[in-house]
């Protein structure tokens, strides 16, 4: 039988059910707005040099879209929340290149294989439900020698830090946030995965202040070294 609220993707795979954080949603796009002015800057580094089809993999709602350079001819921006999507398609009307906003998940993308020159996944693994399953996904809808732009938060700090991360994401954290993780090694899920990692940094954000348990970001690049199963 069927999942309640799954579908079969065009790539013929069992998709998840949708997700929907409505009050979470409302948190998300006040705060990320209000947040534009530190991660602006990261967007225009992840971003940056871009060309061809781009997917990218939970748009949440929409801030990446006004930093894609001219020089890409189409986003697809996969968005899986109602809500946050809604924003992403009034946001892919401003935009200054092309943007298709769909509704769909990261472990199950509604789009063909090898379709895209390059993907991004933007502040979105921490809430994936299986992150392996999702970046074998983006293996398989890249075309040979695409490259993956990310910019995620993850495990980082000291021992303390890492404790207090591993207990939230057992307790509190993900139904407070939207199903987000603070404690996902983000390198390293790319890296069993099957990509080959490219220059990345590690930065926190914000810079300074008030280190939170979600501070701990990287931003990078990777290829795929094979075909994804």
């Amino acid at each position: 039988m069927r999942p309640r609220g799954s579908r079969t993707t065009k790539s013929g795979r069992m998709a998840p059910a949708p997700v929907h954080h409505p009050v979470f949603a409302r948190f998300y796009a006040k705060i990320s707005v209000a947040s534009e002015p530190a991660i602006g800057p990261h967007r225009d580094e992840l971003l940056a040099g871009l060309s061809g089809r781009v997917i990218e993999i939970g748009a949440g709602n929409g801030l990446n879209f006004a930093h894609y350079p001219s020089t890409v001819s189409e986003v697809v921006a996969i968005e899986p929340e109602r809500s946050l999507r809604q924003l992403a398609v009034t946001a892919a009307l401003r935009s200054e290149v092309p943007v298709d906003v769909v509704p769909g998940v990261a472990e199950g993308l509604p789009v063909k294989s090898e379709a895209f020159d390059a993907a991004v996944l933007s502040l979105v693994l921490c809430s994936v439900r299986d992150v392996p399953r999702a970046l074998a996904e983006i293996r398989r809808v890249l075309r040979p020698g695409g490259e993956l732009r990310f910019f995620e938060h993850g495990k980082g700090g000291g021992t303390a830090m890492g404790v207090t991360q591993r207990a939230l994401d057992r307790t509190v954290w993900p139904p407070l946030f939207g199903g987000c993780h603070v404690s996902r090694d983000v390198l390293g899920a790319l890296r069993d995965a099957g990509y080959e990692l490219g220059p990345y940094r590690r930065l926190l954000v914000p810079e300074k202040g008030l280190r939170m348990p979600s501070s701990y970001c990287v931003l990078g690049t990777a290829r795929s070294t094979g075909q994804a199963v």
